[in-house]
């Protein structure tokens, strides 16, 4: 599904460049539900940002579902993502001028579904995540957790293969995270491959692997039955400190 193998990346020119990604090899898999964890600077949302096509990189090599992204004109990158992903912001992105119903619709919108079949089908994606009453609502008439489903919502609309989030839970108080990052796991649970940016363990302990990025390399990999352990000996490490 997802295959890197030495990845770079870096931002400006000569004594200016900033080399941010140095030799990333990662497989994630049809299913998988991954976080990446890294410091301020690790390099975590230009891999996210590299992994949505919305960046390039220098070099090495990246395979989507068997597509080799490297160079692509926006037209064909902007193909891709509308086939195969869905994406989910920390901030949201909700048009403040739009209601959560015509959010929700937005990408079939540019798909050039009719305004009736659109909204029909976003009215049942808000039912799913439990926000069929809100559907008229404006953005500012909702409570953080609830522009984050709708903004789930919105990236499920299109049926991608794999969601890609940013900091999914980054604006919102710990229940209400602990309540999206429930709602990822079911997404997950239904076949999506769902891959999130946190900066927070807890968050990142709930999902199947953990890629631990430092400086531009990947430091460690925890998966499965590692993931209890290494959360046990996180919070001693907290206790100690």
């Amino acid at each position: 599904m997802i295959r890197l193998n030495n990845v770079h990346k870096s931002y400006g020119n000569g004594s200016n460049s900033l080399h941010v990604l140095k030799g990333i090899d990662l497989e994630i898999e049809q299913g998988e539900f991954v976080s990446i964890m890294g410091s301020s600077g690790s390099g975590k949302s230009t891999l996210l940002n590299i992994l949505g096509i919305l960046d390039n990189y220098d070099e090495g090599s990246y395979h989507l579902n068997g597509t080799l992204i490297k160079d692509m004109s926006e037209k064909q990158a902007a193909r891709l993502r509308n086939e195969l992903l869905g994406f989910v912001f920390q901030s949201f992105n909700l048009i403040s001028f739009k209601n959560a119903m015509e959010n929700v619709a937005l990408p079939l919108y540019y798909q050039g579904v009719n305004r009736k079949k659109r909204n029909k089908i976003a009215l049942e994606y808000l039912e799913k995540l439990g926000l069929l009453p809100w559907a008229h609502h404006m953005p500012n008439e909702l409570s953080g957790g609830q522009k984050q489903r709708v903004a789930i919502a919105r990236s499920l609309i299109t049926r991608p293969k794999i969601i890609v989030a940013d900091e999914p839970t980054g604006a919102l108080d710990t229940s209400t995270s602990y309540e999206v990052m429930d709602i990822l796991t079911k997404i997950n649970n239904d076949g999506i491959t769902v891959v999130i940016v946190t900066h927070e363990h807890d968050i990142a302990a709930m999902t199947q692997k953990i890629i631990r990025l430092k400086d531009g390399v990947i430091a460690e990999i925890i998966k499965n039955g590692e993931l209890k352990e290494w959360k046990h000996q996180y919070n001693k490490e907290l206790e100690i400190a």
